[in-house]
């Protein structure tokens, strides 16, 4: 009809996408043709064990300290040590989801 070639008209000037149904209909179909399912795959990314937090547990606690103990040539006196024990009582306080940052 005569109105809808004025509504055309309208419409590609203000840069505005026809809602007659056969015109919907039609960039419905071709915007469905373009688009694809995604995956909920698309939204994870894989962790490197490396990089993965190590559960806390006593003995691995153990091994930490103890390979610190060595690597900076401490005394065996630190671990009895009021601050270092402060330090440790204050770390062991933080909330899993965050780490503590020196």
């Amino acid at each position: 009809s005569y109105n809808q070639g004025l509504y055309h008209r309208w419409c590609k000037s203000a840069g505005f996408l026809s809602m007659i149904p056969e015109d919907a209909k039609a960039w419905r179909k071709a915007i469905a043709n373009t688009k694809e399912q995604t995956q909920v795959d698309d939204h994870f990314h894989h962790i490197n064990l490396e990089d993965k937090p190590i559960p806390y547990s006593d003995e691995t606690f153990k091994e930490a300290a103890i390979q610190w103990l060595v690597e900076t040539d401490q005394p065996l006196a630190v671990f009895e040590h009021p601050s270092f024990q402060r330090m440790i009582h204050i770390a062991s306080r933080v909330s899993a989801t965050r780490s503590v940052q020196i």
